[in-house]
């Protein structure tokens, strides 16, 4: 039994094309995006190519998945035991403490838009006042004669 094997060199339209995808693979994902936005900038169908040869060979989402879903359980993480006792109590004081504050700053934060809500809007009241005030002035004279002061 014989093998068929065959050692010709790839033709050089694969070559440049598998040498660019090595070259994009190198760089990580933030290439193949450039070159994507590039292909629709310089011809449309040539982005439009690329995008859908990255989704079709899954480099769009290749370790995207796996980064995020180690960030997830980082939060988990926080709330689970150390195993000392006097430590677990000092990070729930400091936790609950954070909390209390973080939800301080926010009412602060709340009475701050209103004040400012409702200086801004006596602002429009008192400028509106102003101008209807300057407009009745005018309507009066415009009403007198011409020799009355």
């Amino acid at each position: 039994m014989t093998s068929y094997t065959t050692n010709l060199p790839p033709t050089p339209h694969q070559g440049w094309l598998a040498k660019s995808e090595a070259w994009l693979d190198s760089k990580g994902k933030g290439a193949w995006i450039a070159a994507m936005v590039l292909g629709f900038v310089l011809f449309w169908p040539v982005g439009l190519a690329i995008l859908a040869y990255m989704i079709w060979s899954k480099r769009m989402f290749k370790s995207s998945c796996r980064r995020r879903s180690s960030h997830m359980h980082h939060g988990f993480h926080a709330m689970k035991s150390s195993g000392n006792s006097a430590f677990d109590a000092y990070k729930a004081d400091t936790l609950s403490r954070l909390e209390q504050e973080q939800s301080d700053f926010e009412a602060f934060l709340a009475r701050l838009r209103a004040a400012k809500d409702k200086a801004e809007f006596d602002e429009f009241m008192d400028e509106r006042s102003r101008h209807a005030g300057t407009e009745t002035s005018d309507d009066d004279t415009a009403d007198r004669p011409a020799g009355q002061a």
